[in-house]
């Protein structure tokens, strides 16, 4: 029996910083494990509603030689007996989208698709789900894909979501080399498999990717003066360092930085060009603080 997640979902293209991406929510348990699909240069593909997970990889190969999103949907519905049950979403890296929705999805079930994007659902509350999603994703150019896929899944649940409710939830951004190392093309791969608030466990999850990972044109610090001042003194503070600055130079500090970062998961973030991500000396400065605040008072009585 195949799989049925009765989700929302959302495929996209982000020409500027050549990345695709799957966001989508279901009352199911780990809906990550079934829904996207991806391939760096190629496209994305959401597969749901009775999910045919075989579309995923064939659909990516369709692409990939180039048919077009519409051409590989239908291709892959025309061999399958159950396709009135299918619901799919397709985008290429040219823009060009394509969603399915079978006459035997449960209601409400439909989709919308617009220039870099599909957006679809089923056994949702109604259609204005699938409005939500579309019109908050098409309103947030110029903001970082994953952020914008999110925030349509936010909007999505916000106009009523799956109607039976909430259980988890899904983000994969991929990009030519922007895996971990630049070993791969994942860049971002998110699940909530079981959570009583799944895309809010989700954003929080994408918090910490922000963190934890630099983002195109993110701002950064000549690693000198000042800077160099306030990083010693606060690794000091978090035992990176000596008390005394001036038995520090600026490779002791530089030093500190880099195990900090390593203790902290930033090593992504590491800099060896002289400069510094503005995000990691606040960080370096909110841990700080935080292990300055003094114990609460009080006991068990």
């Amino acid at each position: 029996m195949p799989y049925h997640p009765s989700t929302f979902s959302i495929v996209s293209w982000d020409p500027e910083h050549q990345e695709l991406g799957v966001a989508t929510q279901s009352k199911f348990l780990a809906v990550g494990s079934v829904v996207p699909w991806t391939m760096a240069g190629v496209g994305a593909i959401a597969t749901q509603s009775w999910a045919n997970t075989s579309y995923g990889p064939r659909g990516l190969e369709l692409l990939a030689r180039g048919a077009h999103p519409q051409e590989a949907l239908d291709m892959l519905l025309s061999d399958d007996p159950d396709r009135e049950s299918r619901q799919v979403g397709v985008v290429d890296t040219l823009g060009r989208a394509a969603t399915y929705t079978g006459s035997g999805c449960f209601p409400w079930a439909g989709g919308r698709t617009g220039p870099n994007y599909a957006c679809q659902g089923n056994i949702l509350v109604s259609g204005e789900t699938v409005d939500a999603m579309a019109s908050v994703f098409e309103g947030s150019e110029g903001q970082e894909l994953a952020v914008r896929l999110v925030a349509a899944l936010r909007a999505g649940q916000a106009a009523g979501g799956d109607s039976r409710g909430q259980q988890s939830a899904a983000l994969v951004v991929v990009k030519p080399g922007g895996g971990y190392g630049g070993f791969n093309d994942r860049f971002l791969d998110l699940r909530v498999d079981d959570h009583p608030e799944p895309i809010e466990e989700l954003a929080r999850l994408l918090r910490l990717h922000i963190l934890y990972y630099p983002r195109p044109n993110e701002s950064t610090l000549e690693f000198a003066g000042e800077v160099v001042q306030e990083l010693a003194a606060n690794l000091s503070r978090l035992g990176y360092l000596p008390s005394q600055r001036d038995t520090s130079g600026d490779a002791a500090v530089a030093e500190a930085l880099r195990r900090f970062s390593m203790t902290e998961n930033l090593e992504e973030r590491i800099r060896d060009d002289g400069r510094v991500y503005q995000a990691v000396v606040e960080y370096v400065s909110m841990k700080a603080r935080s292990q300055a605040q003094p114990e609460p008072e009080g006991g068990t009585g």
